[in-house]
């Protein structure tokens, strides 16, 4: 679909219930297991309330300052967004050793020239590579060869998270939030709703690492769609990248650890488990600006301004991007909300398809069918309602109808519209899914070839 729903943006949330470059990522078959200073004259940003997003409304960011006051909803849970030898040889080794010094010296060349490209000779701009992922310095060994204790991971982590400043509103540094050093080429991952009012204006976005070293940032690209920024950092030299895990190896009560700058607090560090995988969730406060989360759910303390920075598992790599919060009981004016518990991150899969894209155009892309689907509404878990068709979509060309029923996508069970668009995102444009479609008394397999759009 265009993934786009009907009626206002802010319906609500129906029962709120990711890729290796090289390997489809796809949600798992029904009933698998799934394994996954600043300085003196710089004023101190106030921490930030997370808006509040009732339960009939969509999550909004869960770093940036409140909209404007709107009278509290009566809702009591709402979500938000927060070598060879011989005789008679011995004239050769000279040329050999002249030889080995000229492949040396071309090789340091050649990788410079790479090098170069990444950062100069890209029409782009600095930041970019034609290769993607594949073409920056990853992390190749996780921090800790076995699981260990929160504070070997938390020590293993925190010279690689780093706290972010944003001008919001046209206030510098109005917003700030976290983020994570991604490679050894000076990639930094963090939310896109950290950064989007920056990046609309070139507004100043600065690093802060671990050791209180300040740096300039540019967007490299950031998606709307799915909530992320990849950030540059030219003189990175000081930054320790992180090791990127899976999301798809978690269990359900596995422990977590989550890093990042809540209420501007830089370098804090919290623990909990995996409570839930596979949460769809939403966040937003306009069509606009909505982002649909395939979510890894967790109890980790996460609060305003924890935005951006890692979730990591036992071993100490990036499992999920913290992204947004539930609250209880808070308006969206209400500056005191904060965590009970409820958190909800990125998976990792997603991060290193959108950092590809980006890297490689400064764009993300999403899926889509070309349809629409009914959200909001009394949730009643039967499956998602096609609302309209669009004309010459990859839905029509399907034979899909306004009014079908989707049930399952490649057979795991979607019971709302919310949940139909986060399943169709977990792929990637040019991928043909299955739709078990209900459609009048009977049912029917459907496949459809997705469509891409930027986001």
């Amino acid at each position: 679909m265009n993934d786009e729903y009907d009626g206002e943006p802010t319906e609500p949330i129906a029962q709120a219930r990711t890729p290796d470059p090289g390997s489809q990522w796809a949600p798992p078959a029904a009933g698998a297991v799934r394994p996954e200073p600043t300085p003196e004259s710089a004023p101190e940003p106030a921490p930030e309330p997370t808006a509040v997003l009732p339960s009939d409304a969509l999550m909004a960011p869960s770093l940036l300052p409140p909209p404007p006051a709107a009278p509290p909803s009566a809702a009591d849970l709402s979500v938000r967004r927060p070598t060879g030898s011989g005789g008679g040889t011995a004239w050769r080794w000279p040329l050999v050793a002249l030889l080995a010094l000229v492949v040396g010296l071309g090789g340091g060349f050649l990788g410079a020239l790479g090098y170069d490209k990444l950062l100069d000779d890209d029409p782009q701009g600095a930041g970019y590579t034609d290769a993607g992922l594949s073409g920056v310095d990853l992390e190749d060994q996780a921090p800790l060869a076995a699981p260990g204790s929160v504070a070997a991971v938390a020590k293993a982590l925190l010279p690689s998270t780093v706290q972010i400043l944003a001008e919001y509103d046209g206030q510098e540094a109005g917003a700030t939030g976290s983020g994570w050093v991604m490679d050894g080429n000076g990639h930094i991952v963090t939310n896109n709703h950290v950064v989007a009012d920056a990046a609309k204006d070139n507004g100043p976005i600065v690093v802060i690492d671990h050791d209180r070293n300040r740096y300039d940032a540019k967007v490299v690209g950031r998606s709307p769609v799915y909530d992320l920024a990849i950030l540059y950092v030219e003189k990175h030299d000081k930054l320790t990248p992180a090791k990127l895990g899976r999301s798809a190896q978690l269990q359900v009560g596995e422990p977590v650890v989550a890093i990042g700058s809540p209420l501007s607090l830089p370098d804090t560090v919290t623990s909990g488990i995996v409570s839930y995988l596979h949460r769809p969730v939403t966040t937003g406060s306009s069509a606009d600006e909505s982002s649909y989360i395939d979510a890894v759910q967790t109890d980790a303390a996460i609060n305003p301004g924890n935005s951006g920075g890692p979730l990591v598992n036992q071993r100490g790599e990036v499992i999920g991007v913290n992204s947004a919060i539930a609250t209880a009981g808070g308006g969206s004016t209400d500056k005191e909300a904060g965590n009970i518990g409820v958190g909800f991150a990125i998976p990792v899969e997603q991060v290193r398809v959108t950092a590809d894209q980006i890297l490689k155009t400064g764009k993300a892309q999403y899926p889509v069918i070309g349809a629409k689907v009914k959200t909001g509404g009394i949730p009643t878990g039967d499956g998602a309602t096609l609302d309209e068709i669009i004309a010459k979509s990859p839905a029509q060309d399907a034979g899909l109808k306004k009014g079908d029923l989707i049930t399952h996508v490649n057979g795991q069970r979607v019971t709302d519209g919310i949940a139909l668009i986060v399943a169709i995102r977990t792929y990637q444009p040019g991928q043909s899914i299955e739709f078990t479609v209900e459609r009048g008394s009977g049912s029917q397999k459907v496949k459809v070839t997705l469509d891409g759009e930027d986001g």
